[in-house]
């Protein structure tokens, strides 16, 4: 896994390729506005959201050879039909290539994820 030692999600967006930085930035945009009350926070090397006090709940990052959205054991489970063309581990998506980011399908996650208050709930 690749990890970063930036303090911040600003800084780890500036590290990124030009052509890597829209779709984080989307993905972040719509971290914010869908899990609104959470923080966002560098953990795990990894840009995350977390309620108030508690662990990054939903990551997502930069790999050698995807781009990799962590949602937790329950979002894969519950969204299995709508990520079923997708590469999907136990709580993550492995999407290949830009395009194949659904964000409709990320942002019913986010607002599930929410909803429960956590990956686990």
């Amino acid at each position: 896994m690749v990890q970063s030692k930036t303090a911040s999600v600003d800084e780890w967006l500036d590290g990124l390729a030009a052509s890597d930085r829209p779709l984080f930035e989307q993905l972040r945009a719509v971290c914010r506005e869908e899990l609104a009350g959470w923080d966002e926070r560098m953990q795990w090397g990894m840009p995350g959201y977390g309620p108030p006090g508690r662990d990054n709940a939903v990551s997502f990052n930069r790999q050698k050879r995807h781009i990799a959205f962590y949602a937790g054991p329950t979002a894969i489970e519950r969204f299995q039909d709508r990520l079923a063309n997708l590469d999907c581990g136990k709580g993550c998506v492995r999407y290949r290539r830009a395009d194949e980011v659904d964000f409709a399908v990320v942002r019913a996650m986010l607002r599930d994820i929410h909803a429960r208050g956590g990956p686990m709930c």
